[in-house]
């Protein structure tokens, strides 16, 4: 096994990290790191905003369900999905952009998606430590507001970077046999094969929690998914341009 192979198996969640700053060099390097990804036809639809006052440190981690460490962490980054300067690229060109497709907000959210996981994988090749805050879309219309995002502009989700004081243990993923199909979707020998990973999945949580936590990757996900989920993105991103048609 080659050594990025081993990097990207390694990564784990970081949540608490070192008072060591992170050079403004070192996220220049990993965010242009994260642009080196495939971008679906060249459109580069991602803005990484880079957020360092305090204030506005503090209100977003209250936005995002009072995650303390997107205040404590030494960088915090909101990847966003862009297309407006897209449109700029229309008007000097003297072209009409037809925009609110919704293949455009799947082209524009994949290329954020890329470019985080470069991003990261750039960032832990450096030793930093990082973890993604998807809570971020928990009160998505404050935050959209707080970093006066534009239209056709959306915040998909915030990253902590920097140095790990912690060593968490490698979170089990399931196995390659569930993912990797072939030639056609089978899913028939599926949940014999998940019922297995659930135990190593508990397992997982008793040793990380010290037993406080019992619990598989199955009933994680049924309990899930009995919820809503932000019903309240829809109307959002179509406010900003996006999913009209």
């Amino acid at each position: 096994m080659n050594s990025v192979i081993e990097l990207l198996n390694s990564h784990r969640s970081i949540r608490k990290f070192t008072d060591q700053a992170v050079s403004q060099d070192t996220i220049n390097t990993i965010v242009q790191a994260g642009q080196a990804a495939a971008t679906s036809s060249f459109i580069q639809a991602c803005t990484v905003i880079q957020v360092n006052n305090p204030d506005n440190r503090t209100k977003l981690a209250e936005y995002a369900g009072g995650q303390a460490y997107v205040e404590e962490a030494p960088v915090f980054l909101v990847l966003c999905a862009d297309m407006k300067r897209h449109q700029l690229a229309c008007d000097m060109n003297g072209a009409e952009m037809k925009s609110g497709f919704t293949e455009q907000f799947i082209t524009a959210t994949v290329d954020v998606g890329l470019l985080a996981q470069n991003l990261t994988t750039a960032a832990e090749s450096l030793g930093l430590g990082a973890v993604y805050i998807g809570g971020i879309r928990n009160q998505i219309a404050k935050v959209a507001d707080l970093l006066e995002l534009p239209e056709m502009v959306y915040p998909v989700f915030g990253l902590c970077l920097g140095y790990p004081d912690q060593n968490p243990e490698v979170k089990p993923r399931l196995p390659v046999e569930v993912v990797l199909k072939q030639d056609s979707y089978d899913d028939s020998s599926d949940a014999a094969v998940i019922a297995e990973y659930d135990k190593a999945v508990s397992e997982y949580y008793q040793t990380r929690t010290g037993g406080n936590k019992d619990m598989t990757w199955s009933e994680q996900i049924s309990g899930m998914l009995v919820k809503e989920a932000r019903p309240h993105m829809l109307d959002f991103l179509k406010d900003r341009g996006f999913l009209l048609k």
